[in-house]
């Protein structure tokens, strides 16, 4: 079996909001494990305007599978209206790891 894997990319205003989404992905089996990295800069284009602000990143481990339900709660817990949440494909690592992330995700 090929196992899937993927890293989620998200960045949210505070840690406190990064804790909750990260919290709830793994709480329900969307992802195996959630990494919060505080603070970040972010320099961004917003509504015409260069934006600096400080954010908190949330990296999140997961399967192909489970990224659009993954996504959806994560909008619908999420404070911004157009919240950052991609999808990075792992392309390799250590296997054992990978099929942990299937394991804690349901796919068994």
């Amino acid at each position: 079996m090929s196992i899937q894997t993927k890293l989620i990319y998200i960045t949210t205003d505070t840690p406190d909001n990064a804790h909750l989404i990260g919290k709830a992905l793994v709480e329900d089996g969307l992802a195996a494990c959630a990494n919060i990295l505080d603070p970040i800069t972010a320099i961004f284009r917003w509504e015409g305007k260069v934006k600096e602000g400080r954010e908190t990143a949330l990296i999140v481990k997961t399967t192909d599978q489970q990224v659009d339900a993954l996504t959806k709660r994560v909008v619908a817990l999420h404070t911004y209206n157009c919240p950052c949440v991609v999808s990075i494909p792992i392309d390799g690592g250590n296997l054992a790891f990978l099929q942990w992330i299937a394991d804690e995700t349901g796919l068994r």
